[in-house]
């Protein structure tokens, strides 16, 4: 079991393949039969995908649109807990949990069935245990703001609200996880359903704590959590008993106390990939608090990456479904069929990031009047969205490629550039946004499409090239 794991490389995929599939490899030529094919499975994986990012999305619309009502100072605690929340705690189990897209998508792929229970252990376990020192922190999210400078009284709302939060960070553990473990055996539709129901439950919850107890705007964090927990314990419910993975679950095992070490070598290398792709919005939205007309520039900054948020959970769902392709290819010893994934999945992504592209940019001049009725918030906004447009279509292409890295095993890559990424785009755009007017026309947004992206893309689109390679030498 060890020795399996320890296979794992950054030039190899993590599991060796079985020999019937390194024969069908070397004989298999890409028809047209074979790339239609692939279209389709794509297409079916990524459109329920799609449906419980937006449902997940969702939850959190739905509690600031309560929230919002009460006031704006129970506006900005939650606000700013729900930052807070996401990058000290939330970006980094998304991360982490990133990794069974490798281990469990090769072990699927390499027909390891039983591995798949294994890894879900050994992730869980892991995760819950890192959730322990993130509860800390957000039980003290109040003193962590004020001394970070935040307004006391914003600061100590979002304190008590982070602290009603901490129910949320387990739960979102244990359902990433399972997600993750469905998703690599292509199984996805249980997500809709338990992602669904929480959502519609959420609505009355969040509405009954919020307006019919004295918990006020902090009911909202406990609907958050209440909602969180049920997603989750359908998804375990259900890994349970369906007979979908009985062969994939096959009970607890004490192997999942063992290659802990090699579950970090990728998990960590995940988490510092996703929250830095995560941490780079919330410091356009800090840094934005200290442009020339703040209370201008933030809401427009703020309406142009909700937006961003929003539609990018299409291309989220099919670097979802890149991952688990790529990682199912590689893992059955088909190289490949798994740079063929990474194609159709680039090429459905690149149409899609038109299309969405081309809504927005016709709609920029009524899009704005969604969010206020100031003209000059309108007509920003509508010049924003433009850039907005571009900026999901590399999203779209970085995502892909993302997962292609997820899957392949090569997180640390994907740290790598990132960090790069960030390390130029952010000092670049801070520049731009507070150096004298003529440069400043860029502002926030301007700079990080300019500046974050293409680095990111440039290299992963080198590391696709290398998957590519690697194939090629395999069929010589």
């Amino acid at each position: 079991m060890d020795a399996e794991e320890q296979a794992a490389g950054l030039e190899s995929p993590l599991l060796p393949a079985p020999q019937e599939h390194e024969s069908q490899t070397t004989k298999g030529k890409l028809t047209k039969d074979k790339i239609i094919e692939e279209v389709k499975k794509q297409l079916s994986l990524a459109g329920p995908l799609v449906s419980s990012n937006f449902l997940l999305f969702g939850m959190q619309v739905i509690s600031v649109m309560y929230v919002g009502h009460l006031g704006e100072l129970a506006l900005a605690g939650a606000s700013m807990a729900t930052s807070f929340a996401t990058v000290t705690g939330l970006s980094l189990i998304i991360g982490m949990s990133s990794a069974l897209d490798t281990f469990c998508g090769q072990s699927y792929g390499a027909k390891q069935y039983h591995m798949l229970g294994i890894h879900l252990q050994r992730a869980m376990l892991v995760l819950l245990l890192v959730c322990i020192p993130l509860s800390i922190i957000w039980f003290n999210a109040g003193h962590i703001l004020e001394f970070l400078g935040q307004d006391p009284e914003i600061a100590a709302a979002a304190g008590s609200y982070a602290r009603f939060l901490i129910p949320c960070i387990f739960a979102y553990a244990v359902n990433q996880c399972h997600s993750r473990f469905l998703q690599s055996q292509n199984n996805v539709v249980p997500m809709i359903v338990s992602t669904g129901t929480a959502t519609l439950l959420h609505l009355i919850v969040c509405w009954v704590l919020v307006y019919k107890t004295s918990l006020g705007y902090r009911g909202a964090a406990v609907a958050n959590s209440i909602s969180y927990w049920i997603n989750a314990l359908a998804l375990v419910i259900y890994v349970r008993v369906s007979p979908y993975c009985k062969h994939t679950w096959t009970g607890f095992s004490k192997d999942a106390f063992h290659g802990i070490f090699n579950f970090l070598k990728l998990s960590v290398p995940s988490a510092v990939m996703i929250s830095l792709e995560i941490w780079s919005f919330e410091m356009m939205v800090l840094l934005s608090g200290f442009l020339p007309n703040p209370k201008l520039e933030t809401s427009v900054l703020s309406i142009s990456l909700n937006t961003c948020s929003m539609i990018y959970m299409i291309p989220m769902a099919f670097s979802g479904t890149a991952s688990t392709r790529v990682s199912n290819q590689l893992g059955a010893g088909q190289p490949r069929l798994a740079v063929l994934a990474v194609r159709v999945a680039l090429s459905i992504v690149i149409l899609e990031g038109i299309l969405i592209g081309t809504v927005l940019i016709l709609g920029r001049k009524v899009w704005g009047n969604c969010y206020s009725s100031e003209m000059e918030v309108v007509n920003y906004v509508g010049e924003m969205l433009i850039l907005v447009a571009i900026s999901h279509f590399f999203d779209g292409l970085q995502s892909v490629l993302s997962g292609v890295i997820r899957g392949s095993g090569q997180q640390k890559i994907g740290a790598y550039v990132n960090l790069a990424a960030l390390s130029y785009g952010h000092p670049n755009f801070s520049f731009i946004s507070f150096c004298p007017a003529p440069w400043r026309e860029g502002s926030l947004d301007r700079n990080y499409c300019g500046c974050g992206c293409p680095g990111t893309i440039s290299c992963n689109h080198n590391h696709m090239h290398r998957l590519g390679e690697r194939s090629e030498e395999s069929l010589r």
